[in-house]
């Protein structure tokens, strides 16, 4: 200990320490003194003669040392004392004599040595360390001499292997940062920053770890004076070096990782909030960033405290939500690349996890800036395999689910066609068996149909994130693209044909499906509007009873806005209304409004479409619900005698020997009449009827199960042998309804009854039965229908209505079959004709339509009959007295 030592006389003038070093054995390296002690004078040391007056030995180089003459060994003391004369020397700087004695070197310097202990084990002199740092603080204009001794005491430790000091002197930089911070910190950061580039550049992965703490420390300064020639370039590149550490002890791998992921963190809390520091949001520095955040993210998936998994995640978030408006595609554009290059999209893995951990970490508002980034990359992998695009297009619907919050952006439609493209594409690819149009890369059904679902059900997370006025824009939008010829445009290629237009109709109505079962709107006006009510129910009537069955389940989907249907699933007689908790509410206004304007057309749709060939359980199960949901919505009075008008017709349609309709069509017909009958006469009617309607479902119970929905919907119905046969007593009578609503709030419309529902078809319902896109070519042309101008015409006085002006203009045949029948030799002549002869024909029809319209006029401006039976003069129409100018003579 410095106080037990004898204090020894000082040298002799003129005498200087070099002269002592050769008394020294080779390779000892002599500490420096304690304070307080002072060099004694060696008694077995021959006394040297002065030197001449004025004449001083030079100072050694800096760095340099003098050469060890070999001598005999010596006592311990001396040996003792000329290590400490060595350690004096080694601490020298230019400047003569006050380089070499230690009492003369400048005090910063004097202070800093004294931080330094004798043993490093020890650690920092905390009594010294504190005057340092008062010295620091009041004389501010000496801190860059301090860090730069700091930083050279650091060095020659390092280049000694003397780590101990080493870890002392990084102590010593870091206390000095915390404290002087606020006035000059810039006068220490340099020297800091080359201390810790000197660190990271060892080999030694302790040293790695201890220059990073010290970062992440100084990182966590907030500094009040900024800093315009500070580089962070190497950090970033080491730490990223760093992230990606491939040692072979799988503990100080780690231990490098996540040092390496904290030094990212400590970059960019440094770098992200000063504009006047490097610009971390950088492509060149986001592609060393995120890359070596996601290999750590990738490759170790536990969640224990301190792994790299787990600082990556935090590192990775806190990147993210410190991203603004512009610096979004920087940051996800290394995400995506990183995917591809990995092959990382396919399954709900590691991608789906990166992008939650995005979406939930950036700000809100720039959520859909993420969707269109993978929506353009969707569009940039068109020609990948269906893993990938499916893997991409599953990322983006658990994007859409928690995008909710926010907002898709400005382009709401955008994102839908692309996603309605890549469904048009698929088809390509499915039925070409390549997804590239050179024929090189194989593609299998399974695969492609596995993408289609995926993106129907990202249109649906979509769709659900929209306000409703939205929605409704959205299902209009994808209404546009479904392929109707004639009407519509077909979305397929040339190659794909008829089958591939019909594919693509089934994966449209999938994704209006996806739509509507969560659109809720009050009013249906808005929520059906003509524009897409109309081409919807043209759907009811095609011959794919896929497509009909979608329709049919939209349409319940968008009227049922109370969430009955789901107790309204199954067709049956054993209803009992009052067990269902069904929730009512009076029609509204709104409600009266849509049913006037569009109930005949849903009527009509029903009608026919219960009717078709191909239909089976499901269907009659899909119309049951629809009227029910109908009647739970939107029944008043009119409504449900118009609704018992409808079943009837449907009834006397399976008793009719004119419809080619089976013997499963017809007890389906009857089971459906019947379940929803049961079901209406409790939601309103009087008693009587409901009675009537149970002793009709008795006997049929007794007699004919198989006109009841319990037999028919069932997986193995029965059905009658031969041709069906339905006795008066199992039939709904029309006469003894009437009976039953006389009396009450409905007698007023039973005068409707009287009026068979006849459906009228229309050019529209004749479309809907198109097969191909040639068939387009007859919509305009009927080249068959007879027309004799000569004919002279019967005088009609029966009353004119609208009917009457529609029959005459359109002037129909007599059974669809035979309409058919000449559509197709149409479209034949169509394909074979020459271009004159078919232009003579249009040429026909064109007269044919001026000739009935000359009818119509006749019969409006026709005088009454007389009593007398002569015909009164023609009078001047009203037409030509009020406007002249417009007719021609």
């Amino acid at each position: 200990m410095p106080g037990t030592l004898p204090r020894f006389p000082s040298l002799p003038r003129g005498v200087t320490m070099p002269a002592l070093l050769n008394s020294l054995p080779r390779g000892i390296n002599p500490p420096s003194l304690p304070r307080g002690i002072t060099m004694p004078s060696m008694p077995t040391l021959p006394s040297l003669p002065s030197m001449p007056r004025g004449v001083t030995i030079p100072s050694l180089p800096r760095g340099m040392s003098l050469p060890r003459a070999a001598m005999p060994a010596v006592t311990e003391a001396p040996r003792r004392l000329l290590q400490d004369c060595c350690s004096v020397l080694d601490h020298q700087t230019p400047g003569g004599l006050c380089g070499c004695c230690w009492a003369l070197r400048p005090r910063y310097k004097r202070l800093v040595d004294n931080i330094f202990p004798e043993d490093p084990e020890e650690g920092l002199v905390k009594a010294n360390m504190e005057k340092l740092t008062f010295f620091a603080l009041s004389a501010p204009e000496k801190l860059d001499r301090i860090a730069a001794y700091l930083s050279e005491r650091l060095t020659r430790e390092l280049n000694r292997h003397r780590y101990g000091y080493v870890c002392i002197a990084m102590e010593a930089m870091e206390q000095l940062l915390l404290a002087c911070h606020c006035q000059s910190i810039n006068l220490l950061v340099e020297s800091f920053l080359s201390t810790l580039r000197l660190l990271l550049e060892a080999d030694k992965p302790h040293l790695h770890i201890l220059a990073t703490n010290s970062f992440v420390k100084f990182a966590n300064i907030e500094e009040d004076t900024p800093s315009y020639h500070r580089s962070y370039d190497f950090f970033v590149s080491r730490f990223s070096e760093m992230c990606h550490s491939d040692h072979e002890d799988l503990d100080t791998r780690n231990k490098i990782r996540v040092s390496g992921i904290r030094g990212l963190q400590g970059v960019v809390r440094k770098t992200v909030d000063d504009e006047l520091q490097v610009n971390i949001w950088e492509p060149r520095h986001m592609e060393q960033i995120v890359p070596a955040l996601l290999v750590n993210l990738q490759q170790h998936s536990q969640n224990d405290s301190g792994s790299p998994a787990e600082q990556t995640e935090v590192c990775f978030r806190e990147l993210l939500c410190r991203a603004a408006y512009g610096h979004i595609n920087n940051a996800i554009k290394p995400v995506l690349m990183h995917l591809d290059s990995h092959s990382l999209w396919q399954g709900r893995g590691f991608a789906v996890q990166c992008f939650q951990i995005i979406m939930y970490s950036i700000q809100s508002q720039h959520s859909h800036l993420v969707i269109q980034q993978l929506l353009g990359h969707l569009d940039a992998n068109s020609r990948s395999p269906a893993s990938v695009r499916a893997g991409i297009v599953e990322v983006l619907s658990e994007a859409a689910v928690i995008e909710a919050t926010g907002s898709v952006g400005p382009t709401v439609l955008e994102v839908f066609n692309t996603l309605l493209r890549q469904l048009r594409q698929s088809v390509d690819y499915q039925l070409t068996g390549y997804y590239d149009n050179g024929g090189k890369h194989k593609t299998s059904s399974i695969e492609e149909k596995k993408l289609q679902d995926a993106v129907i059900k990202t249109i649906g997370s979509f769709a659900n994130t929209l306000p409703i006025y939205q929605r409704s824009e959205v299902m209009l939008f994808i209404m546009g693209k479904i392929p109707v010829p004639g009407i519509y445009p077909a979305l397929g290629s040339p190659n794909s044909g008829f089958e591939g237009s019909r594919m693509i109709q089934v994966m449209l109505l999938k994704s209006l499906l996806q739509v509507s079962e969560h659109y809720e709107s009050s009013n249906l006006l808005t929520a059906l509007p003509s524009s897409f009510l109309e081409p919807l129910l043209s759907f009811t009537l095609m011959e794919d009873p896929e497509i009909r069955l979608l329709v049919l389940s939209i349409l319940t989907l968008l009227i049922d806005r109370r969430h009955n249907a789901s107790r309204l699933t199954t067709a049956s007689v054993a209803f009992d209304v009052s067990s269902l908790e069904m929730k009512e509410d009076r029609c509204s206004r709104q409600d009266n409004l849509f049913m006037r304007k569009h109930a005949q057309r849903l009527y009509r749709h029903v009608y026919l479409a219960s009717r078709e060939e191909n239909s089976g359980r499901s269907h009659y199960q899909a119309l049951f619900t629809l009227l029910a949901v109908l009647s739970v919505e939107l029944a008043n009075e009119e409504v449900v005698v118009d609704l018992i008008r409808l079943i009837l017709a449907l009834q006397e349609m399976t008793l009719s020997n004119q419809e080619c309709l089976s013997v499963f069509n017809r007890c389906g017909i009857h089971a459906l009449c019947a379940a929803f009958l049961n079901l209406l006469s409790q939601l309103g009617p009087p008693p009587t009827l409901h009675q009537h309607i149970t002793q009709v479902i008795e006997s049929r119970e007794k007699d004919a199960p198989h006109l009841l929905p319990e037999v028919m919907f069932c997986d193995k119905p029965r059905l009658p042998e031969g041709e069906l046969k339905v006795d008066e007593a199992l039939l709904f009578i029309q006469s003894k309804i009437c009976e039953a609503l006389a009396g009450s709030s409905y007698s007023a419309h039973c005068e409707r009854f009287n009026i068979p529902y006849t459906p009228q078809l229309t050019e529209e319902d004749r479309l809907s039965k198109r097969k191909s896109i040639g068939d387009a070519v007859s919509l305009q042309v009927d080249m068959d229908l007879p027309f004799c101008p000569d004919t002279p015409q019967k005088p009609q006085t029966e009353h004119i209505t609208f009917e009457t002006l529609k029959n005459a203009i359109e002037d129909r045949g007599v059974v669809e079959e035979e309409e058919r029948r000449k559509r197709m030799e149409v479209v034949e002549r169509f394909q074979t004709a020459p271009f004159e002869e078919i232009a003579a024909q249009c040429g026909a029809r064109t007269s044919l339509l001026q000739s009935k319209l000359n009818q119509v006029f006749e019969l409006i401006i026709r005088p009454p009959p007389s009593p007398s039976g002569h015909s009164a003069p023609r009078s001047t129409p009203v037409y030509e007295m009020k406007f002249p100018d417009l007719c021609v003579y």
